[in-house]
């Protein structure tokens, strides 16, 4: 018992152990998914801002790559009112221009405008400014302004281009990018791209100034304003509050913990930038949010893991219990085995001994004999109708049962068996019973032969009451014994347990009432047990009257 004692307390241990590694991997498996958590939200916060720039700057990309090219497609000859429409269609989608300035332009051997190698002159003809008012475009003619500057720039890059560009070739990207087009912080001027075919009329009329020909150009310029950007924060998660700030904006000292970052506007917004601000604390909801998936995952884990390590536990106390029971009950089966046999040993040697013997003597080795085979007998018999139930492999033979006088039968042997035995009995109501006399027997036998063996001598009384309820009969067996403690009320049908006091250690291994739950569970009935310490038991049968 010292051995199985000091099992028990090693498993006990290594379970604390087992539990308290595990609970600490778990705190540290949410420390670090915390962690990791938050490091990878603030890296988005930094990461995220180049999409919300790409999304917000969409409307000027697409102004700069494919609205203004559409300019080219006229071909020169775009004159006050198709202008005025095509700035009514950019002012509608795109808020951020705010006035356009249009320039008819004459390209010829002329010596007014600007005057380039060879008298080939660029100049301009007529001049618009467009504003969007009241939904509509407003369209003023403008003369000599500060205007003429951009003009002027824009001469200067188409001259060049023409006296310089190859025309056995398409223009690259990059030249008609430098040439056709010039960006500046809060404005965007740009001419019709010119064909191989002008450019080639252009030179040769370099080359022959008397030469009358006249090539119309058109040139715009989109004056922008960048706090008009509509800006796009898809991330309102990790950006509280975007805005549009100068290059040199300096932001105000800002509580600890509160994250800045900055994206770059392009082109003609370069001046400009987006300014992210989110306070100290704002991105715990989203990391919070981030996290509990992870954390529930863990908390999964780690249940799963205490679950296992608890199913281990019980499984290795379980198969210890039952290492224990078959100990005792090989212990208690072999000694009952042995002590019959021994007997039966001594009594045969007595009667094949040389010694003669009395015809008392004979007959008294005799019942010894069929008393000692009786007990093997009844022992093996136990056993195996105890298999034969587990195993099906029986069955109910069904007869009418007098319960009186069949429970009268059995308390009379009883009480031949066991004169000091006291036992009481009570009927009412009680018909004939359909069951198996030979199962009901047994039960009836076992239960008070229990009774018997778990009373002080001096208390050995019994009281059976049989009564029937409903469609049931009921039978009671209530003793003055020494009653069971309520933690072993669970137990005590269970096959080889035994309680551990001084009645059950000669002629008990255990199978007494788990043989008594098998026939009434076989019967279709139930049996339960009601028990105080030292005041007795109550076992009761409830049988059905027919199955």
């Amino acid at each position: 018992m010292k051995k199985q004692d000091n099992s028990y307390r090693k498993n006990f241990s290594l379970a604390i152990i087992f539990l308290v590694l595990t609970s600490v991997m778990f705190i540290i498996a949410l420390f670090v998914s915390y962690n990791l958590n938050a490091k990878y939200v603030e890296n988005e916060f930094d990461s995220k801002k180049i999409y919300v720039q790409e999304q917000t700057t969409r409307p000027y990309n697409n102004l700069f790559q494919n609205k203004i090219t559409e300019i080219t497609s006229y071909q020169g000859f775009l004159d006050s009112a198709s202008a005025a429409r095509y700035a009514d269609s950019v002012f509608q989608s795109y808020h951020f221009v705010r006035q356009m300035v249009f320039y008819d332009v004459q390209i010829g051997n002329q010596n007014q405008g600007i005057i380039i190698k060879n008298h080939l002159g660029i100049s301009i003809k007529s001049m618009y400014l467009f504003r969007p008012k009241n939904n509509k475009v407003e369209g003023i003619r403008i003369w000599n302004t500060k205007n003429e500057i951009d003009f002027e720039q824009m001469a200067t890059k188409l001259a060049r281009f023409i006296a310089l560009s190859d025309t056995t070739r398409g223009s690259t990207q990059d030249e008609i990018y430098k040439t056709f087009y010039d960006v500046k912080p809060g404005k965007i001027s740009y001419s019709n791209i010119l064909r191989r075919e002008d450019v080639k009329i252009l030179r040769e009329l370099q080359m022959h100034p008397n030469s009358p020909y006249y090539s119309k150009q058109t040139m715009m310029t989109f004056f922008l304003d960048p706090y008009r950007l509509k800006i796009k924060n898809p991330y309102k998660q990790l950006y509280q509050k975007v805005t549009i700030q100068p290059v040199v904006f300096d932001p105000p000292d800002n509580p600890i913990g509160t994250l800045v970052t900055e994206a770059p506007l392009p082109g003609a917004f370069s001046d400009y930038k987006l300014y992210f601000l989110s306070p100290p604390g704002y991105l715990n909801a989203e990391i919070n949010r981030r996290f509990m998936p992870v954390a529930g995952l863990v908390l999964l884990i780690y249940c799963v893991l205490v679950l296992i390590g608890w199913l281990i536990y019980r499984n290795l106390g379980i198969n210890i219990k039952l290492f224990k029971l078959q100990y005792d009950f090989i212990n208690n089966f072999t000694h009952e085995f042995k002590t019959p046999v021994s007997v039966i040993k001594i009594a045969g040697s007595n009667l094949s001994g040389d010694s003669e013997l009395s015809e008392r003597q004979r007959k008294q080795y005799g019942r010894i004999l069929n008393e000692e085979a009786d007990k093997l007998n009844e022992l093996m018999s136990k056993l195996l109708s105890f298999t034969q139930l587990e195993n099906k492999s029986i069955e109910l033979k069904r007869e009418p049962v007098d319960v009186q006088q069949f429970v009268n039968s059995y308390i009379e042997t009883f009480r031949l068996k066991h004169p000091d035995f006291k036992i009481t009995s009570h009927f009412d109501g009680t018909p004939t019973l359909l069951t198996d006399p030979v199962m009901l027997g047994s039960v009836l036998q076992n239960l008070m032969e229990n009774a018997y063996k778990y009373s002080h001598p001096e208390k050995r009384e019994l009281h059976i009451n049989v009564s029937g309820f409903k469609r049931n009969i009921v039978f009671s067996f209530k003793d003055k014994g020494i009653g069971i403690q309520k933690s072993e009320l669970g137990n005590v049908f269970k096959k080889f347990y035994r309680i551990e006091n001084q009645y059950n250690q000669n002629g008990s291994v255990g199978l007494g009432l788990a043989f008594c739950k098998e026939l009434v569970n076989f019967m279709d009935g139930e049996i339960t047990v009601n028990s105080k310490v030292n005041e007795g038991s109550e076992f009761i049968v409830t049988l059905p009257y027919e199955n």
